[in-house]
């Protein structure tokens, strides 16, 4: 397995495997690796076959942090993330530093930041998926996501490219702005990768000490609520967005950011939710702000 964290080093690889005829799979990753991470891994292998590459980029992007959130404190650890990923037989972790990334850039990206002349200052953004939800909760985060995604495929330039569906409206914007852009590139979008009492894995669970960590498993109980109440007949958006508030917020910790029922395609709201509704929510908990999505 091999370790490269420069941007020039990773395209002259890619290059060359594109000229050999070798099939690349990219699976983005901000690190702080989990049982998820590597099932898309493996599924990322199995779509290249045993011929082609594997490359798993490891880089916690300053562009989709907002200034009170907690890239600061971000869960790192890069030497068992390499250890993980040795075992999984992947051929490349691309590492890169910010410098090479963000050339120039000194401060943190704003929507209304002006650009200076030696400064990074071309970003990506996709304007009708990510305007609810994460992007209403979070302003700023697509454009942070959307402009990473682009570069690392103009970096590792992969013919797949393997993401989790517990971040849905992400992988929408994605797959958004990958036809919209035109990168030959497949996107492929692995099924949540839960815990046995249905948390969806996150890295960010790390940050659930004690008896938070009982207390964040509120999310799956509000999906499972709401599918019960769906199978049964339609329910007003309004209404079950305030019984699963009213469920969420029955334990001492968790404070809902939001809930929303939308169309799972083109992810506008709906006011009646039925079965094939897709469901979305945000909750704090604690330190930690958890998602999580289904279909109903």
């Amino acid at each position: 397995m091999q370790v490269v964290t420069s941007v020039a080093a990773m395209q002259r690889l890619a290059k060359k495997w594109q000229r050999a005829g070798t099939k690349i799979g990219l699976v983005p990753t901000m690190g702080y690796l989990h049982a998820g991470h590597l099932s898309l891994v493996q599924r990322a292998r199995k779509l290249v076959g045993k011929r082609g590459k594997v490359v798993v980029s490891i880089y916690v992007n300053p562009t989709q942090f907002g200034p009170k959130e907690d890239l600061s404190r971000y869960p790192r650890d890069l030497k068992r993330d390499l250890r993980l990923l040795r075992g999984e037989g992947t051929d490349v972790v691309f590492v890169p530093r910010d410098e090479e990334m963000y050339p120039g850039r000194t401060k943190p990206a704003r929507e209304d930041a002006r650009p200076t002349s030696r400064g990074f200052s071309t970003y990506v953004v996709e304007e009708e998926l990510s305007r609810s939800m994460e992007g209403a909760s979070r302003p700023g985060h697509f454009r942070g996501v959307a402009t990473v995604v682009a570069k690392l495929f103009n970096i590792a330039l992969p013919d797949v490219a393997v993401f989790g569906a517990k971040d849905f409206q992400q992988a929408a914007v994605i797959k958004r702005m990958t036809r919209d852009l035109n990168f030959p590139i497949t996107i492929d979008i692995a099924p949540t990768f839960r815990e046995t009492d249905g948390l969806a894995m996150s890295s960010r669970n790390k940050y659930l000490e004690g008896d938070l960590r009982r207390q964040g498993i509120v999310l799956w109980r509000a999906i499972q609520c709401a599918q019960a109440l769906v199978k049964k007949s339609p329910v007003p958006a309004k209404k079950l967005k305030a019984e699963l508030k009213k469920l969420i917020e029955s334990e001492p910790a968790p404070k809902l950011d939001y809930v929303e029922f939308f169309d799972p395609e083109t992810l506008q709201p709906v006011e009646k939710v039925t079965r094939g509704t897709q469901m979305a929510l945000a909750v704090f908990v604690g330190k930690a702000r958890l998602i999580d999505n289904a279909r109903l």
